[in-house]
């Protein structure tokens, strides 16, 4: 159990059997009165942000989570194949996966979350290192300012590069936010 003045942004809580992360956080202390506790959750499982608050007074539940390090084997029609450290095969769905699927490569190690033995989200690494698969040639002179291209990886992800980026480099790409980094 939390105490109210344990909340901060980023806490996992569990309401009504739900879990939820704390997305924004304020504190209140009025003139009389106990202190109030604002927060802005996001449900870990459907992706619903809502606004609750606590006094200082209320407990609030510890979700049931745990966390799992899979390898990535390769993709069977909707299931994404992942392997444990001891062989098993775990199946996860595009649903679990979104807009992951992206980064996903034979061997590619993620976080898997699970809420009471149900997994409920990946992880990715903060940044992966992907093949130039399709991108227009960049035009000579144009380099005054940092103009960007589209460039097509080999998932099918359209990544913004800059324009000296050519067919075949590889590119750091950050899995958080989607953007090229730099050239490998």
């Amino acid at each position: 159990m939390y105490s109210a003045s344990d909340l901060r942004k980023g806490l996992k809580i569990e309401i009504d059997g739900a879990p939820y992360i704390i997305t924004d956080f304020t504190f209140t202390k009025p003139g009389k009165g106990q202190a109030i506790y604002t927060c802005k959750i996001k449900n870990l499982i459907n992706g619903n942000t809502m606004t609750k608050q606590y006094r200082s007074v209320e407990k609030i539940e510890k979700p049931a989570l745990s966390e799992k390090s899979l390898e990535f084997s390769y993709i069977d029609v909707n299931e994404y194949v992942f392997m444990n450290e001891d062989f098993e095969q775990i199946m996860l769905s595009e649903e679990i996966i979104g807009e992951d699927k992206y980064y996903l490569e034979e061997g590619l190690m993620v976080d898997v979350l699970y809420h009471n033995g149900n997994p409920i989200g990946v992880t990715m690494p903060n940044f992966v290192e992907r093949e130039i698969t399709h991108t227009e040639p960049g035009v000579k002179g144009n380099t005054a300012t940092n103009v960007v291209k589209p460039a097509e990886i080999e998932t099918g992800l359209v990544v913004q590069v800059p324009i000296f980026i050519n067919l075949g480099d590889k590119v750091k790409i950050d899995t958080r936010t989607g953007s090229y980094v730099e050239r490998v």
